[in-house]
């Protein structure tokens, strides 16, 4: 078996700059309520949608893993660096099949209501989650379908046993461990991480403290009012220079010009891939013919450049490069800006006078509505009439995620650390299939790249899967955006992720790092 105390996994952080802009302004971000004394470190985070649930086995939206994953906590968790490290367990071993992995659990690591964590409590969360318990006819979390049984050995060591070997299977331990039988979890969440609940208002405000027992090194910050925007364009720039949110993870260009002298500007990568997401089974778009005709209108370049001032990294597939050697980057070229073709095949396909395409955009992200409107103008050219719908958030989850009632989208698809993770929503019959996808030879060669236990056979094997989705123009593929974060220029300790997280627990004020600094000289 192989032994893993801290594993490093497949993949590096891409590389991040920070411009921070001239000035050294120093806004109170800070509550003047005492804390034993002393001034409480109070952040205000501002966040583009509500939370679609608290309970962590339920929860889908990248949005809400964000925010969540400070509550949380897994047998492993994500670090900066795209690393899996231990966290509830302290090492773990993977046999070389990949098929059992053997958990050890650290010692002394308590909830928030102050239990320690038993090996009951995490056989119940992998259960749960697995759709394993008494009365569950499905996982709750799709990626945990494989396991086949979790034996507990004794009281701090527990093996989850998978159908099939599959090495990548750690990147979805992440899973949360609750309290078991806790039946509070969708209201008053209790997990292990650095920062415990502290309340939620729906379309408003979620509220998170330092939880003082926890097991890793204490978070800076003793409380993040995460607050609700959800007409994000109009009152984002307002708020930070109102000094009413203290960070913001989600500025357009144009944004971050405008609040770059009362704000530091952090530029990083988004690690998601956006597209127009086409409903394969909706006329016209079951036509490969008017799929491609949009890819081939499609001018990337210009839409990186008029949304992101020039940040972010063309894709072509449902793929990103901060998967380094399993992202196949020719997907791009495959199609180039190319009018009289899109109008060829549109002719091909029946439509040489056009055809009206309407887009589906949740509202409260404003990168999206940017990107539909140039999208809007740049299918004009071949005769498409593009129209733009917008909806609230619960809208877009439950009429085109779930219920798939939609000609086209945009949107930004996260992955855990495993490259399958974003292919897995492309097989068909696959419960998140929003695309309704469907092709038996992706399906096939899918099963081996997850089974593969050799690293340049899953290398070829996930090439040829985004070769197959870019051919078969599955959506219009746009790019890995940058995430351009606005932060009051008295913080410091932002941490870019390779995974679509929030880790507060790094942040903090400036001056506190000054005297941390001061204290050990």
């Amino acid at each position: 078996m192989k032994k893993y105390g801290l594993l490093s996994w497949m993949f590096l952080l891409l590389a991040v700059s920070l411009c921070a802009c001239a000035g050294n302004k120093n806004s109170d971000a800070t509550s003047t309520g005492a804390m034993q004394g002393a001034t409480q470190k109070v952040v205000t985070v501002g966040i583009q949608q509500d939370m679609d649930s608290l309970d962590p086995h339920a929860m889908e939206a990248a949005g809400t893993k964000e925010v969540l994953f400070n509550i949380f906590e897994g047998l492993v968790k994500p670090n900066a660096q795209g690393e899996m490290v231990a966290a509830v367990a302290k090492s773990y071993q993977v046999s070389e099949d990949g098929k059992v992995y053997t958990f050890t659990l650290r010692e002394g690591v308590q909830f928030h209501n102050k239990k320690t964590v038993t090996i009951e409590d995490v056989q119940y969360s992998l259960e749960r989650a697995a759709g394993k318990l008494p009365g569950q006819t499905s996982p709750m979390i799709s990626d945990l379908k494989e396991i086949d049984q979790i034996h507990v050995v004794d009281d701090k060591t527990i093996e989850v046993i998978l159908k099939k070997g599959n090495t990548e299977f750690i990147a979805f331990l992440t899973t949360a461990i609750i309290p078991k039988d806790y039946d509070l979890v969708a209201s008053k969440p209790i997990g292990t991480g650095p920062f415990q609940f502290d309340s939620y208002k729906p379309q408003q405000s979620f509220v998170m403290k330092k939880f003082d027992h926890y097991w890793g090194k204490q978070p800076y910050l003793d409380q993040v009012n995460f607050q609700i925007i959800a007409d994000a364009d109009s009152s984002v720039v307002l708020a930070l220079r109102g000094e009413t949110i203290d960070i913001y993870p989600y500025l357009t260009a144009d944004q971050a010009q405008e609040v770059k002298q009362n704000c530091q500007i952090l530029v990083g990568t988004t690690n998601l891939v956006q597209a127009l997401f086409l409903n394969n089974a909706k006329a016209p778009l079951n036509d490969i013919r008017v799929r491609q005709a949009l890819c081939y209108a499609l001018d990337r370049k210009n839409i990186i450049q008029m949304v992101g001032g020039g940040y972010g990294t063309e894709i072509g597939s449902n793929f990103f490069p901060a998967f380094q050697v399993y992202y196949d980057a020719t997907t791009k070229d495959l199609y180039p800006t190319n009018i009289q073709k899109a109008k060829e095949l549109l002719k091909q396909a029946g439509y040489a006078n056009g055809l009206d395409l309407e887009i589906t955009v949740p509202s409260n992200y404003q990168f999206h509505m940017d990107t539909a409107t140039i999208l809007v103008e740049q299918f004009k050219a071949i005769g498409v009439k593009a129209t733009i719908k917008p909806v609230d958030w619960p809208t877009w989850l439950s009429d085109v995620y779930k219920g798939r009632n939609y000609a086209a989208t945009i949107i930004g698809l996260d992955a855990d650390l495993a490259p399958s993770d974003l292919l897995r929503r492309y097989v068909s019959g696959a419960s998140n299939n929003f695309i309704n996808y469907q092709n038996e030879s992706f399906d096939e060669i899918f099963e081996k790249a997850i089974r593969s236990t050799s690293t340049n056979q899953k290398v070829e094997y996930y090439h040829q899967l985004q070769q197959i989705l870019a051919k078969d123009a599955a959506s219009v593929y746009i790019q890995d955006a940058a995430k351009l974060v606005a932060m009051k220029k008295n913080l410091t300790g932002f941490s870019f992720y390779p995974v679509y997280v929030l880790d507060m627990s790094t942040v903090r004020f400036a001056e506190d790092m000054q005297t941390t600094k001061e204290a050990e000289q």
